[in-house]
């Protein structure tokens, strides 16, 4: 699904949306478009909002979405100022031309979990399986695909594939009423209970036929030990999740938040990361083609020339 397709399904939500600007000489007020609650997304989104209320400089007020797709849409309508999104899902999007960077705020790890009982060892094994790939959407919906594409099977015709918010999904895998479920997100998710009853999947093998596929946008990267307590070391493969807006956003706004993501990058971690995946100042720019807005280019600038 994407952005486009995604327009009226976002409709209910931008439409209790509040319009960006300042009130009554206050900061400029930033609609931030995140994610699940329970996911990493909607745990940034809500840090950024409380540092941001320190700071005074902005207001940001977060909307509860279903991920990154769902985020742009928003952004499309107008009925948010900035959104959280998935690098591959910015690069297939045909508004892309109107989207500008804040940042590069850290990397989101593909996570495809099972039961602890499952016969399930790699991504092939999923053949003939019920796989929820995300929410509808989520970013997680095209990398899943793309995922299951590079271990050579069809997401049309080799699995059956569902699309669940993470908590059902979750319960449902659990209670047996699908095999799998992809999550892309931060490390650890709280809301999976890893030790007890599910397994994570390594993805460390698909990394170098995702990037001969489909692009340079897919890392190998390693979900450390006991990131969940008591599980090993696991590869998967990482994409970069940006702070992403438009021209419209007033570049006071811009810059404020740019200032905020350097200037308090340690306080923007959720408390329960294990922190190397997250937004680091030095590799703020790093918008994987895509152009900084001139507010937030102002600040770059200045900062470091």
């Amino acid at each position: 699904m994407n952005r486009r397709g995604f327009l009226c399904a976002a409709g209910a939500v931008a439409a209790g949306a509040l319009a960006a600007g300042c009130g009554d000489g206050g900061p400029p007020t930033v609609r931030l478009a995140a994610g699940e609650v329970g996911g990493f997304y909607h745990a940034f989104a809500t840090q950024l909002a409380a540092t941001a209320a320190e700071a005074g400089t902005v207001h940001i007020e977060p909307v509860s979405t279903s991920g990154s797709f769902a985020n742009l849409a928003m952004l499309d309508r107008g009925a948010a100022d900035a959104a959280l999104a998935l690098a591959d899902s910015i690069e297939a999007d045909p508004g892309i031309d109107r989207l500008y960077a804040l940042g590069r705020v850290y990397e989101n790890y593909i996570q495809l979990v099972v039961r602890e009982s499952s016969t399930v060892r790699t991504a092939a094994d999923l053949r003939g399986t019920r796989v929820s790939l995300g929410a509808p959407g989520s970013g997680a919906t095209f990398t899943g695909e793309r995922l299951l594409r590079a271990a050579g099977l069809d997401p049309a015709s080799d699995v059956s594939v569902t699309h669940l918010p993470l908590q059902g999904a979750v319960t449902t895998l659990t209670d047996g009423v699908i095999d799998a479920l992809l999550w892309a997100g931060g490390v650890p998710t709280p809301i999976f209970d890893i030790p007890h009853t599910l397994r994570l999947i390594d993805l460390g093998d698909l990394a170098q036929p995702m990037r001969d596929r489909f692009g340079y946008l897919y890392d190998r990267v390693v979900i450390p030990a006991d990131a969940y307590p008591g599980t090993p070391a696991v590869r998967t493969i990482g994409v970069a999740n940006l702070l992403v807006t438009t021209r419209t956003l007033p570049a006071d706004a811009a810059a404020a938040l740019t200032e905020l993501l350097i200037t308090r990058a340690d306080r923007l971690v959720p408390s329960e990361a294990a922190g190397t995946q997250f937004l680091d100042a030095r590799s703020l720019i790093g918008t994987d083609g895509l152009a900084l807005h001139p507010g937030a280019a102002t600040v770059y600038r200045r900062r470091h020339g």
